[in-house]
């Protein structure tokens, strides 16, 4: 068995570096800032393609789902960055939890929640903050937010390897970053303190 895990260890260790090869290309993270980079670069590469509705695969899919959100948290963790928690419900198809931003000395909380769809891993999630549905462009119907043009591509080139951790990484993260100061400085947004949201 030691054989087996090292030789899965040593196809790992490669898959991680052709992947890394498309971190460093121009086109494989056009758009996506440097720290992001680095982050995503810490967290596992997920290496088992199945979805809901594939039994004894899918749980092996939510094992390495939760390791990655595991070594995402601690990577935000030691950086003393850590904005968000989450769970899943038995099945790992319904997801929820918190996020939050820290803009102006002021923590901007919000409730998040999503599905994973069916044809998870091969379609990303769409990651929904409620709260805030209606009060930006970059929104979808029920609060989800728009990730289309830089991280559905980015995803489709990585299927299976990224997961929900990814998602977190390369889409809430960054679209909190932009979304949530420009809200504020429009009025559209107001700190639970200083008034209704």
């Amino acid at each position: 068995w030691r054989v087996a895990w090292r030789q899965e260890l040593q196809g790992r260790a490669s898959s991680r570096r052709l992947l890394t090869h498309r971190w460093t290309s121009s086109s494989g993270m056009a758009g996506v800032d440097a720290a992001t980079k680095a982050t995503v670069q810490k967290l596992p590469m997920l290496s088992v393609k199945a979805g809901p509705r594939d039994g004894d695969d899918w749980i092996k899919r939510m094992k390495e789902e939760y390791t990655a959100l595991i070594a995402y948290q601690k990577v935000n963790k030691e950086a003393g960055n850590e904005w968000f928690t989450i769970e899943s419900n038995k099945t790992g198809t319904r997801w929820s939890g918190k996020v939050w931003y820290v803009h102006d000395l002021l923590r901007y909380e919000f409730d998040l929640e999503f599905e994973l769809p069916v044809t998870y891993p091969t379609v990303a999630p769409e990651l929904a903050l409620p709260e805030l549905d209606g009060k930006t462009e970059k929104m979808y119907r029920g609060g989800k937010i728009c990730l289309d043009s830089h991280f559905r591509p980015l995803w489709a080139r990585n299927v299976p390897h990224f997961g929900i951790a990814h998602a977190m990484a390369l889409g809430m993260g960054p679209w909190l970053a932009v979304e949530i100061p420009a809200l504020v400085a429009s009025g559209r947004l107001k700190h639970k303190d200083m008034g209704a949201a």
